[in-house]
């Protein structure tokens, strides 16, 4: 595993629509263990493969209760709403206030391509949702309602 560059608001790859992923190959297995090791580094709770430059339809997720995978990533269907701060790897140092569903469900291939049905709520249903933005070229920082806020990390 290798922790890869995250890229970050301006660079034009997090704006391209990522292509589906045909089948599981040790260089996919190899993104996506390397994707893990990323998001973990950076303390994320997910990271999509254009954020690390690679253009496939590929989620890494994990809200505290181990690491999800979505291959090919499809939203079913949503319910409900929250309003709360969202932040993204890619635009460091910034939150802002995002509505989103408070229950999603989406169908995916898992990291061995076998098809699954997963709904997340709260924090996971966030989650999805910003990461499925990101295949598709779209960034949470055009769903802030209000300006973008500078956060830091203070120890």
């Amino acid at each position: 595993m290798a922790l890869r560059t995250i890229r970050e608001i301006g660079d034009e790859v997090l704006t391209k629509k990522a292509k589906e992923v045909a089948a599981m190959t040790p260089r996919t297995e190899k993104l996506i263990a390397d994707m893990l090791e990323t998001m973990y580094e950076a303390e994320g709770v997910g990271l999509a493969a254009p954020q690390v430059g690679i253009l496939k339809r590929i989620v890494v997720i994990d809200v505290g209760e181990g690491p999800v995978v979505l291959v090919n990533p499809v939203i079913l269907s949503t319910n409900g709403e929250q309003t709360g701060p969202e932040g993204c790897l890619s635009v460091p140092g910034k939150q802002g206030i995002v509505t989103r569903p408070i229950e999603v469900t989406v169908r995916a291939m898992d990291e061995h391509m076998e098809e699954r049905t997963i709904t997340g709520t709260e924090l996971f249903a966030r989650a999805i949702c910003h990461e499925c933005d990101h295949l598709d070229g779209k960034l949470y920082v055009d769903l802030v309602e209000g300006e973008l806020e500078d956060v830091t990390n203070e120890e």
